[in-house]
């Protein structure tokens, strides 16, 4: 996995920001915030929380921890009447690997009949 001074440097090239752009956001100087993405200097914890709200994603993908960017507002959105994504993520880890597989299955049939269903609009 990547390291975070070259996940951060990724994701401000990928919106076409400045570092001064970045170091506005977290009330640092350009200079420092260089320093980060070259990995000289670290970034403090309110820092890594900010670029992950500014970003809208996880601290633990900022971190190179995985690979999964989506950060909490995707895990707090509501899926279901009173159901969200989390609440969802927890209940299908916590089954067996056969419910699990269960669920996958299920979730390849709806998404194959949603694509048919697309493809019949057209």
């Amino acid at each position: 996995m990547k390291a975070i001074n070259q996940i951060i440097r990724d994701l401000r090239e990928d919106r076409d920001l400045r570092q001064s752009d970045i170091a506005a956001v977290l009330g640092t100087t350009q200079q420092h915030y260089s320093r980060c993405e070259k990995g000289e200097s670290q970034l403090s914890t309110r820092s890594i929380i900010a670029l992950a709200d500014f970003y809208h994603v996880s601290t633990d993908y900022l971190l190179g921890r995985t690979d999964c960017k989506q950060g909490v507002d995707v895990l707090n959105q509501q899926i279901a009447e009173g159901y969200s994504t989390g609440r969802f993520l927890t209940d299908v880890l916590s089954l067996s690997i056969v419910g699990r597989c269960a669920v996958a299955e299920y979730l390849k049939l709806q998404l194959l009949k949603e694509e048919v269903e697309q493809k019949r609009l057209l």
